[in-house]
């Protein structure tokens, strides 16, 4: 199994509609992190690209 050091927390299996998403935090185009948790509140559309800036 392929070492995952700072890939952050996977889920044993897959999210399905309805699921609540697992805490998670990202680096900021504006400096700093910004967590899941900042949103805690508030409706929040998350967009993955998973092949942006490939040429696939």
């Amino acid at each position: 199994m392929a070492d995952n050091k700072g890939a952050g927390t996977r889920s044993s299996s897959p999210l399905t509609k309805g699921d609540k998403a697992p805490e998670f935090s990202l680096p900021s185009d504006l400096g700093g992190t910004v967590g899941l948790k900042d949103f805690r509140g508030k409706k929040v559309v998350l967009y993955f690209y998973p092949k942006d800036n490939t040429s696939g």
